[in-house]
C-alpha cells in the first residue's frame, strides 16, 4: 500500500496493517510484513476505514416518490429494499450506515434478524414528526409533551440506536413549511430530554433558522441539514456559528447528488422556493466549517433518483468544492463519522483492537478526494466483500 489514512490523519511512511480474526491486529512499519502473514498489496493504493454515511433512508428505493411509495410496501418489499440499499452503499466503499428514517421501524425488525456480510447499521426508526409534518406517512406521527414522551420511549423499546424527530418543515412534504418548526418548545425539550433518559442521542431534522436555534436550547445532539432557512434567505450568524461549535452539536449537511440525474423541475423549483440551492447549502457548509462545527458526511440517500444509495463519494466531493480539506472530509465520513454514530470506540479509525472494516482507493484522496470515489477492495471484519 503506497499510504495509509487512519481516519484521522496520513500516516508518515509506506505502514503494513495487520488483521486478525476480525480486528486490526497492529500498525507496523513497511513494507514488510512480518513472518507468516499472508499479505495484499495494492502499490499505488491507499488504505483508510470503511467510509461511514451517516445520513441514508434505506427503505426508499430512489425511484421517483420514494417515500410517498413506503405506504404500499409489504415487510418483505421493504427488507429487499433495505439489502439491495446496503449492497449499493458497500460496493461504493461504505462499510457502515446510519438510518434516519424508515417505514414504521422497519430497519431495526430487518437488522434483528442478522443479515452477515452487509455494512453495519444504526438505526433510528420511523422519524418523530407532528401530526401532517414531514414525512407523516413513516408513521411518526406525535403531539403534546406526553406524545413526544411517548414516541421516543417506543422507538427504544425496538431496538432504535438513536432518534430522528423532524424539528421543521420538509421539501419533500407538500404542505409542510421549511422555514418553521413543527414542535412547540417544550414538545421538542420533552422528546430531547426523554431521549437522553433512555440513553439515546436525539438527532433534528431542521431547515428553519428557527427550528435549529429551538434544537440547539432543547439539547439535541445533532441537526440534519442546518440550512437556516428564512423568508430573507439563509440566515447563519457569527453568534449562532459559536454557539454550535461550543455545544459540540453534531451537523450533517446532506450535501451531494448524482451529476448524471436531470432533477425534475416540479422538485427544483419547490427547492428555490424554499431557499435551498446548491450554491447556498455550500456557502453554508463552508461558514460551519469555519466556525469550528463538528461535520458528518451523510448523503440522504434513498430518497429520490439524484440521491442513490451509494452517493457516499460524491458527497465529499461537494464538500470539497465547498472549501474544506480534503482530509478534514475524509474524517468526517470516518473517524468524526463513527463517534456520531456512537461506533467510535471500535469503527472508522486504523488502530489496533478496532474492526476490521477497510478500504482501498486508486490514488490519493488526501489530494484528490475524487479518489474515493474508485474502490479497489472493501473488507468487512477483514474480510474481502463479495
Amino acid at each position: 500500500m503506497a499510504r495509509v489514512f487512519d481516519g484521522e490523519r496520513l500516516l508518515d511512511g509506506i505502514t503494513v496493517v495487520l488483521v486478525e480474526d476480525g480486528r486490526i491486529a497492529g500498525v507496523a512499519p513497511g513494507p514488510a510484513a512480518p513472518d507468516g502473514w499472508p499479505t495484499r498489496d495494492l502499490p499505488d493504493g491507499t488504505l483508510l476505514p470503511g467510509l461511514i454515511d451517516a445520513h441514508v433512508h434505506l427503505c426508499a428505493d430512489s425511484g421517483p416518490g420514494a417515500l410517498d411509495r413506503l405506504t404500499g410496501y409489504t415487510r418483505e418489499q421493504l427488507e429487499d429494499t433495505i439489502e439491495a440499499s446496503l449492497e449499493a452503499h458497500l460496493a461504493a466503499g461504505v462499510t457502515t450506515v446510519r438510518d434516519l428514517g424508515d417505514y414504521r421501524d422497519a430497519v431495526p425488525a430487518w437488522r434483528s434478524k442478522g443479515r452477515p456480510g452487509l455494512p453495519s447499521v444504526v438505526a433510528a426508526g420511523a422519524p418523530i414528526t407532528s401530526v401532517g409534518g414531514h414525512c407523516w406517512s413513516m408513521g411518526g406521527e406525535a403531539q403534546g409533551a406526553d406524545g413526544l414522551r411517548e414516541a421516543v420511549r417506543r422507538r427504544a423499546e425496538r431496538g432504535a440506536d438513536i432518534v430522528k424527530i423532524m424539528a421543521s418543515g420538509g421539501v419533500l412534504t407538500p404542505g409542510t413549511d421549511t422555514m418553521s418548526p413543527q414542535f412547540t418548545d417544550d414538545e421538542l425539550k420533552a422528546a430531547v430530554d426523554e431521549a437522553h433518559a433512555l440513553g439515546l442521542p436525539i438527532t433534528a431534522h431542521a431547515h428553519a433558522l428557527a427550528a435549529v436555534r429551538q434544537a440547539l436550547d432543547a439539547g439535541v445532539d445533532g441537526i440534519e441539514h442546518c440550512t437556516c432557512l428564512t423568508p430573507a434567505g439563509v440566515q447563519l450568524d457569527d453568534a449562532l456559528l459559536a454557539a454550535l461549535a461550543e455545544s459540540e452539536i453534531v451537523v450533517c449537511a446532506t450535501l451531494g447528488s448524482d451529476p448524471g440525474v436531470v432533477v425534475p423541475p416540479q422538485i427544483v423549483a419547490m427547492a428555490e422556493r424554499a431557499g435551498i440551492t446548491e450554491a447556498v447549502l455550500q456557502e453554508a457548509v463552508a461558514r460551519l466549517h469555519r466556525g469550528g462545527v463538528r461535520l458528518v458526511a451523510g448523503s440522504d440517500a434513498g430518497i429520490g433518483p439524484a440521491k442513490p444509495h451509494g452517493l457516499l463519494p460524491a458527497t465529499l466531493e461537494e464538500y470539497v468544492r465547498s472549501g474544506l480539506p480534503a482530509t478534514s472530509v475524509l474524517a468526517a465520513a470516518t473517524s468524526v463519522a463513527a463517534d456520531a454514530c456512537g461506533v467510535g470506540d471500535r469503527k472508522g479509525r486504523i488502530r489496533p483492537g478496532y474492526e476490521a472494516d477497510l478500504l482501498v482507493v486508486d490514488g490519493d484522496p488526501t489530494r484528490d478526494i475524487t479518489a474515493a470515489g474508485s474502490p479497489l477492495a472493501v473488507y468487512l471484519a477483514g474480510q474481502p466483500a463479495s
